[in-house]
């Protein structure tokens, strides 16, 4: 029931180099469960935003009436990667001896924000659901921790597709939960949900 909402939420998003450099945001309003109307979209180019700074955007919304007051920072991504199984972080002993010294008990105390990272293998999936009409599906794998998000690339017309990806999440709670779904890529529409399963961190 407000005109003036203030969220103060934050969100970090992981932006790659490779990636489209536009940031798109819309603003809903809800009646019930059921009802939803779109208020206004507006959309920033990241390329064009001054790196290591703190950047304060107020953003008109299109075709409606009203502005978004967005703080965003482009800053260097560190403790995030994805590589290919062949070349897995960790896997080089010598990295794993120094990862074991940094983490030690007499070390806990020198960067309290520095809990550790969470390295997760993504190999395949089994006997996914058909979501398509030719009694295959297109899935990928979204993985979840906190307000990180990463994924798979999409293996098409396959019931068990093989990803075999190395994901790296710097972790920020130790009682955050892994959240690893599947879905369908279904084109311009949203995709198709196949399954989900979450692993708390302190179950690891």
């Amino acid at each position: 029931k407000s005109a003036n909402p203030q969220w103060r939420e934050q969100f970090d998003f992981h932006y790659f180099s490779d990636r489209k450099d536009i940031l798109d945001i819309e603003v809903w309003r809800k009646d019930n469960k059921k009802h939803e109307e779109l208020l206004g979209t507006c959309h920033v180019d990241i390329t064009a935003l001054p790196t290591k700074q703190t950047n304060c955007l107020e953003l008109p919304l299109e075709k409606h009436p009203g502005s978004l007051l967005m703080l965003i920072a482009v800053a260097p991504c560190t403790g995030v990667s994805i590589s290919d199984l062949c070349v897995c972080p960790l896997g080089d002993p010598n990295e794993r001896q120094q990862i074991s010294q940094r983490y030690c008990i007499k070390n806990s105390f020198r960067d309290i924000k520095d809990i550790g990272f969470l390295q997760v293998k993504v190999l395949k999936a089994v006997d996914l659901m058909a979501a398509d009409f030719s009694g295959k599906s297109d899935p990928f794998c979204v993985l979840e921790l906190g307000n990180d998000m990463l994924q798979t690339h999409t293996v098409y017309k396959n019931l068990n597709p093989e990803w075999n990806k190395v994901f790296t999440f710097p972790i920020k709670d130790i009682h955050d939960v892994l959240e690893v779904t599947v879905f369908d890529e279904d084109g311009d529409k949203p995709p198709d949900f196949l399954g989900k399963v979450a692993i708390p961190l302190l179950s690891v």
